[in-house]
């Protein structure tokens, strides 16, 4: 497979997109990316699926780290990221409510926030475009999954510099995330699909979003709020100390923040 140097100019913002592609030339693509998709799952457990996949978007597009999320009641579901920075920036979506992640999930249609240092994209999420520029990352593409009429979640990828995709790179992008939506939405849930005694993969997989969830239910208890209103003070929380929601859910379930009734 032969790969850009990363340093093309057609990476720049503004830069030259390079020759119009025909349809037999994305077809061509397709075909060399689902080459590399089935290499990175090849003998993957179900588990090991979305992480697979992340890993295999930092391999096929000019990005440096990948995360998959689901939609999720209040706040999206994080499955799996390529690395911990790719895990941060999600998490720092979900805490916030707000980012390239939660327009897709909106609209159901590919956000590319090409330069979150300055313009429009900074201007749009500029307490995510600043918290993401801290964390290294200058460009967030959020490429929905699902089909045109329902979105389940998004593929999320991360640039350190800015720069939009290209149509190929787009093509690709769509590619990796359908096949991600496929291997979610056919890989076995549930207790019937899996051993008693074993945990089902996608509830293993969720597993920090279920600490939210308890520490929710023990914030609701706490000021007799209903479950938006909690999170809600779960993520303001998070906010004003400068950390995740996960963070801030976990010193909740150990007893060591406790939120008081205005």
């Amino acid at each position: 497979m032969v790969v850009r140097p990363r340093d093309d100019p057609r990476d720049a913002p503004g830069g030259d997109p390079g020759p119009r592609r025909t349809g037999g030339d994305l077809d061509l693509d397709g075909i060399r990316a689902a080459d590399v998709i089935a290499r990175g799952v090849r003998g993957a457990e179900p588990g090991e699926v979305p992480g697979r996949l992340c890993a295999v978007a930092v391999e096929l597009l000019p990005v440096v780290g990948a995360s998959v999320s689901l939609r999720g009641e209040g706040m999206p579901v994080q499955l799996s990221a390529s690395s911990a920075q790719a895990a941060r920036l999600a998490q720092i979506q979900a805490t916030l409510g707000d980012g390239p992640c939660q327009s897709a999930l909106h609209d159901g249609a590919p956000v590319l926030a090409c330069d979150l240092t300055t313009g429009r994209d900074a201007g749009r999420w500029p307490v995510f475009a600043q918290q993401a520029t801290e964390a290294g990352v200058r460009a967030v593409y959020a490429v929905p999954l699902g089909s045109d009429s329902v979105c389940v979640g998004t593929l999320d990828l991360y640039r350190d510099r800015p720069g939009g995709l290209t149509d190929r790179q787009l093509h690709v992008a769509r590619l990796v995330a359908g096949v991600m939506t496929v291997a979610l939405m056919a890989l076995p849930r549930g207790a019937e699909a899996e051993p008693r005694d074993e945990e089902p993969w996608l509830s293993g997989l969720a597993a920090d979003h279920d600490e939210v969830y308890q520490a929710v239910g023990m914030i609701m208890a706490q000021l007799g709020v209903g479950a938006d209103d909690a999170l809600a003070r779960l993520r303001a929380d998070a906010f004003a100390r400068g950390c995740t929601a996960l963070d801030a859910a976990r010193e909740v379930i150990a007893h060591r923040r406790r939120f008081e009734r205005y």
